[in-house]
C-alpha cells in the first residue's frame, strides 16, 4: 500500500493521477473527495480518467458530500457503466452520527453482492440502525444544519482571501489556510486567545473547522491580531 503526492497547491489533476496510477499499478485506488485536509472535492474527469488507467477498483470516499459547494459533481454521476468504481459515504459527518460507525456504499449490483458475501454478520446492531432511521427521517433538519455550516464556511473563505490570505477552496466542513511563517506560532497564538484550530502538519497551513455565527466572528477577529 502506498500514497500518491498532491501538487503544491493540493490539487489533483487527471493527468497526474494517471500517472501515478501507471507507476504503481495498484489493485485498489483510493480517491477522497473531498479530500482531509484540504477541503476539495475532485473533478468527476479525475475519477473517470483513474478509471481507465486503473487495473482493479477504485473507490471515491465522499464523506463531506453533503456539504459540497452548488454545482459540484459527485462521483455517482461517473458510476454507470463502470463496474469497478465504489463511491462511499457516511452518517458521521452532516448526519452528527460519528458514534454510531455507520457507512455505506454505491455500486455495480455485482459488486454489492460480492460485499454481502464477506461482510460481518452482525456489522450493524440493532439500535445503530434504528438510530440511522430515526436520522433519515428528520434529514430535512438535520442537512438545515449543515446549509448553515456550509454558509459560515464559506464566510470564513471569502474573509481570509480578502485580508490576502491563500484558502484551499473547500467543498467540506473546514477550511484550509495559509497563514505564512511556522503556523504553529499562529496556532499559539489563536490559542491563547481560546480559539482551537487543527495544525494538520503542513508547513505554514492550518485548517479551521465551521461552526456557529458566534465562533466564526471568534476566529475571524483572533485572526486579525496574529497575521
Amino acid at each position: 500500500m502506498g500514497a500518491a503526492a498532491r501538487g503544491v497547491d493540493f490539487g489533483l489533476t487527471a493527468a497526474e493521477a494517471v500517472a501515478q496510477v501507471r507507476e504503481h499499478r495498484p489493485d485498489v485506488v483510493f480517491l477522497c473527495s473531498p479530500n482531509n485536509p484540504t477541503g476539495t472535492a475532485l473533478d468527476p474527469a479525475v475519477v473517470a480518467a483513474v478509471l481507465d488507467a486503473a487495473p482493479g477498483m477504485v473507490i471515491v470516499d465522499e464523506a463531506y458530500a453533503e456539504f459540497a459547494r452548488p454545482g459540484t459533481v459527485s462521483a455517482l454521476a461517473v458510476l454507470p457503466g463502470h463496474p469497478r468504481l465504489v463511491v462511499t459515504r457516511t452518517m458521521s459527518k452532516a448526519f452528527g452520527f460519528a458514534g454510531g460507525r455507520l457507512g455505506y456504499l454505491a455500486a455495480d449490483p455485482a459488486v454489492v453482492r460480492a460485499v454481502q458475501l464477506v461482510r460481518l454478520p452482525y456489522h450493524l446492531s440493532t439500535l445503530t440502525q434504528a438510530a440511522a432511521r430515526a436520522a433519515v427521517a428528520h434529514r430535512d433538519a438535520l442537512l438545515g444544519t449543515v446549509s448553515a455550516i456550509m454558509a459560515e464556511r464559506d464566510r470564513i473563505v471569502a474573509t481570509l482571501r480578502e485580508r490576502g490570505l491563500r484558502v484551499a477552496d473547500s467543498d467540506a466542513n473546514f477550511v484550509l489556510f495559509e497563514v505564512g511563517g511556522d503556523q504553529t506560532v499562529v496556532w499559539n497564538a489563536l490559542l491563547a486567545q481560546g480559539v482551537l484550530v487543527r495544525d494538520v502538519g503542513l508547513p505554514g497551513w492550518l485548517r479551521v473547522t465551521a461552526g456557529t455565527s458566534a465562533e466564526t466572528d471568534a476566529f475571524l477577529a483572533a485572526m486579525e491580531t496574529v497575521t
